[in-house]
């Protein structure tokens, strides 16, 4: 009866559904954007500006000598940041509840074998964008760190970073990752319901180096050899994996 109740359900009905879906996850977001902003040593000490200094963990493990000095050249860049960071870090501490309540809105408009299909790919979501985001901060965002603290035309030339240019390095390093990590369930969900098999994307693997190496440069924010490579590496490992997860033809046929 709930689920005949859910299918009979108007365009308003649906409307009226989003709008508390809006409402709620705003709701969620500020709470923790606020709560967040009350961490600030914390989230800038230990998370944020922890690549920037030599004692961070992959340094360590990597044995190199970074050493990020920051400047800040605006007024009011410091709090703007501090705002922007809290916001950023409710998305992502959100990301699981975003999920559940996206899966919640479009289950009544699904058959039942398309619930089974999709449920699992909105569970694998959350994994895998936390997964992406740990591939960013953990070895892509280091890597470029390092090589640009280190990198100079001339010994008279010292290198000294913008607050604001490496806020924009972390957040693009790190929570693109997450999103692009994501693909592999785009992929589970179209294999699952039947628009997408191992095979073709095995025939397609030009075009998908071709939109790596695209989207890589769209990603990386100075568009330079390195950063397009250090980029580049894990999107095509990812794009592997997903040929994994892919049904064959052959499996599709048996079914």
């Amino acid at each position: 009866m709930a689920e005949n109740a859910e299918k009979e359900m108007t365009f308003w009905d649906h409307l009226e559904a989003l709008r508390f879906l809006l409402f709620r996850t705003l709701g969620v977001w500020l709470v923790l954007s606020m709560v967040f902003f009350c961490f600030k040593d914390f989230l800038f000490g230990q998370v944020i500006l922890a690549p920037t200094k030599s004692d961070f963990f992959v340094y360590q493990w990597l044995g190199l000598n970074v050493n990020l000095e920051l400047i800040n050249t605006d007024v009011t860049a410091q709090f703007m940041t501090h705002i922007k960071i809290s916001f950023i870090a409710a998305i992502i501490v959100a990301v699981p509840y975003l999920i559940f309540e996206i899966w919640m809105f479009i289950k009544p408009a699904l058959y039942q074998n398309e619930r089974v299909a999709i449920r699992g790919a909105f569970l694998f979501a959350s994994f895998l964008f936390y997964i992406g985001m740990a591939v960013g901060y953990v070895m892509v965002l280091p890597l470029m760190v390092n090589f640009f603290a280190s990198y100079q035309v001339s010994s008279e030339v010292t290198n000294m970073f913008n607050l604001s240019s490496y806020i924009s390095l972390f957040s693009t390093m790190v929570l693109l990752f997450g999103l692009v990590f994501e693909f592999p369930s785009v992929v589970a969900v179209l294999s699952r319901i039947g628009l997408l098999n191992r095979q073709q994307m095995i025939s397609a693997w030009r075009y998908a180096v071709a939109g790596i190496i695209i989207l890589a440069a769209m990603i990386t924010p100075t568009g330079d050899p390195f950063s397009l490579a250090v980029v580049s590496l894990p999107l095509f490992i990812l794009y592997g994996f997903s040929i994994l997860i892919c049904k064959s033809r052959k499996t599709e046929i048996e079914e």
